[in-house]
């Protein structure tokens, strides 16, 4: 079983934990720490676990950089760091995540951990 989770950090020492619910993913189950003084998550999207890294047994952090509009809407994401295999996968991933309006841009950093439990 797979426990990909993520936070997001904005230089803040607060920890949020909150569950992911919607997704009807058989061996996966999320969990949600924030660091986020400005800009809550809106909206979150599950990462989808690579397949050929599930088998490969590759786990870890991967750190995304995203810049989020005024809006809410992610316009940009990079890796920070983490595995190359993964990176795809967690960028796909905070692309696709809505965060709350807010009245100028920001970038957030968000953590997104891979793991594997057999």
């Amino acid at each position: 079983m797979m426990f990909p989770s993520f936070q997001t950090n904005r230089h803040s020492p607060r920890h949020a934990a909150a569950a992911l619910s919607g997704f009807a993913l058989s061996a996966m189950m999320l969990a949600l720490s924030l660091h986020a003084e400005d800009r809550a998550v809106k909206q979150r999207v599950a990462p989808v676990y690579p397949e050929i890294a599930k088998r490969m047994g590759i786990t870890g952090v991967v750190e995304i950089q995203a810049v989020v509009a005024p809006d809410g809407k992610v316009t940009a994401v990079k890796t920070v760091s983490g595995n190359h295999m993964l990176a795809s996968a967690a960028e796909d991933a905070v692309q696709r995540w809505k965060f709350v309006p807010a009245d100028s841009q920001s970038t957030v950093n968000v953590d997104l951990n891979f793991t594997l439990n057999h």
